[in-house]
């Protein structure tokens, strides 16, 4: 049977997770992305595939439990999240850790985001904290939603194995800091001292800020220390993105000697 109306209760509800409704959903788009989330092991609701799925796609249902729903591909196209339909869709179950996931080790290495905003930036950073060995990701309010369609395509399915907590507040993520002994490091262009400087051997949680206006005044009044990277003039600064790189890169090197 192939669905053929927009109006399907399972079409409905999967446009309902795929613009942030569900609290405890998210949706999953794209062959690669939809292969990083079976392998992540996450408990999938639904999968959605075209009419004549590609051989890529019918692996991917051979691994799956959940129910199979062939669609047709004007159905699919309403319900994508991109200008053109990826082919398959999931909906999977978002991963809820608890904070000692996050400071899992001797000596966790965090990344903290104050009011980061620009999905495509959120998920590149994630992206980047999984590379550079980050045992977890505290989004905290205003930032914007590290599952959402967007954020996940830019992660490329880091979001599914890295702890991410998200909505935590400033003084909350600070607190939780201190009570284990990780140092707050803030990102700013006016930092104490360079990147390099900073001794990332230490349990630390580095904080990026909003791309606009940086981290906010209340929580440079908490954190432990401030960063900057120095820059050729006239640059003044880097994305949010390129910035937190380059700063969990140096905490890379420095571990590693």
């Amino acid at each position: 049977m192939i669905i053929t109306s927009s109006s399907n209760a399972s079409i409905k509800n999967a446009r309902s997770v795929r613009d942030g409704r569900e609290r405890d959903l998210i949706f999953v788009e794209g062959e690669k992305l939809a292969a990083e989330c079976i392998a992540s092991g996450l408990t999938l609701h639904n999968c959605f595939v075209p009419p004549e799925p590609t051989e890529v796609m019918l692996a991917l249902i051979e691994k799956l439990t959940c129910p199979v729903s062939h669609v047709a591909e004007s159905v699919l196209e309403s319900l994508s999240d991109t200008v053109a339909t990826q082919g398959i869709i999931l909906i999977a179950e978002r991963p809820w850790p608890t904070l000692e996931y996050l400071f899992a080790g001797e000596c966790p290495l965090l990344l903290g985001l104050d009011r980061v905003q620009d999905p495509g930036n959120l998920g590149t950073l994630i992206r980047t904290a999984e590379a550079a060995g980050c045992t977890g990701v505290l989004a905290f309010a205003g930032s914007a939603d590290a599952f959402s369609p967007k954020s996940l395509r830019s992660s490329m399915g880091s979001a599914f194995r890295l702890p991410i907590i998200s909505g935590v507040t400033d003084a909350g993520a600070v607190g939780a800091c201190r009570s284990r002994g990780v140092r707050t490091v803030i990102a700013s262009g006016d930092g104490e001292i360079t990147h390099f400087a900073q001794d990332w051997r230490q349990p630390s949680m580095l904080i990026l800020g909003n791309e606009a206006r940086g981290v906010s005044a209340s929580l440079k009044s908490q954190c432990d220390t401030s960063v900057r990277i120095p820059l050729h003039t006239p640059v003044e600064s880097l994305n949010v993105a390129a910035a937190g790189a380059a700063i969990l890169f140096e905490a890379v090197r420095q571990r590693m000697l």
